[in-house]
């Protein structure tokens, strides 16, 4: 296609992305983050009541990703996927803690897994460069420890077209036209205003998140953004004054992982040693729909970290 290597690192930040082999699906990916998310926060699958996905490229149509991720996990709790795109994270993370704080789970295994190698199209210059497969996953519980301040969440289906896969639902079922004219691919037909509504969105919700709970954006000890590209979450970070060091820029590594991208860069923050006992830590995502979200919490290391340096 009509790109080069210098305009993709330019223009997104991504040096290096990952396609999942054949055969490989997403349940395969979320199960794998989310044994050692598991292993990490030092508690057996026994103990999960819950399973939370967020993905849009699920495994089927029905069931839920989630329902895959249960049966290769052996488990037998409730289960089910949240589709709120690349804003997946977000909306799953506030679910969980809905439950959590309702006493509804104890235990939640929350998850943000993606395929988009699958759904790519490899003529569109506008997204087929952005875009790599990955999963992250977490353990949400309820804990005596500051933890979880509060959640922020939007959307404007107003503007539900300006990034979309049309075909595939009951607007436009599959049929050999629909897949010939490449319908069941994503489709980003105005980039530049979704660009300037991911910067715009992410940085208020930010600071909505911060002010419903007393906290200016100096307070912030550490930003991590849905991984979209590194102009979109420099300016994020330069709207809200918050200086690069402060801010987690994980794409070139991995692109765009979609629902998966808060979470693993989340992890790979933590085992960089980025993240402290106490620090004030604030995610923020924006994805088709559109929709938007941020967290603020307290980071506090898992049980099995407790007292490392």
């Amino acid at each position: 296609m009509d790109t080069t290597d210098a305009w993709i690192r330019e223009r997104t930040g991504i040096v290096a992305r990952h396609f999942v082999d054949d055969g490989v699906v997403t349940s395969d990916l979320a199960v794998e983050a989310a044994t050692r998310a598991l292993e990490t926060a030092g508690i057996s699958s026994a103990q999960v009541d819950l399973i939370v996905c967020a993905t849009v490229t699920g495994d089927t149509p029905f069931p839920s990703t989630a329902v895959w991720v249960q049966q290769k996990l052996g488990l037998s709790c409730p289960a089910f996927d949240v589709n709120a795109a690349c804003a997946g994270f977000s909306y799953a993370l506030a679910t969980a803690t809905g439950f959590v704080e309702s006493g509804i789970a104890d235990t939640v295994l929350l998850i943000g897994a993606e395929v988009f190698s699958r759904i790519l199209d490899f003529t569109d210059r506008q997204t087929c460069v952005l875009f790599g497969d990955g999963a992250g996953a977490a353990i949400v519980q309820a804990a005596d420890r500051p933890g979880i301040e509060r959640t922020v969440l939007g959307a404007d289906g107003s503007a539900a077209e300006i990034l979309i896969m049309p075909g595939g639902g009951s607007r436009e079922p599959a049929t050999p036209e629909t897949v010939a004219a490449s319908r069941h691919r994503i489709f980003m037909p105005n980039g530049r205003e979704v660009f300037k509504r991911a910067v715009t969105e992410m940085a208020a919700s930010c600071r909505e998140v911060l002010e419903k709970n007393g906290h200016s954006t100096d307070d912030v000890d550490l930003l991590i953004p849905h991984q979209a590209n590194a102009r979109i979450m420099h300016a994020v970070a330069e709207r809200l004054h918050i200086p690069p060091e402060k801010a987690v820029i994980d794409v070139a590594e991995v692109g765009n992982t979609s629902a998966a991208s808060i979470p693993i860069a989340l992890d790979r923050a933590f085992r960089a040693g980025r993240m402290h006992e106490g620090d004030l830590v604030v995610f923020t995502s924006f994805g088709a729909g559109l929709t938007w979200g941020a967290t603020a919490m307290r980071w506090t290391l898992p049980p099995m970290q407790e007292g490392a340096a």
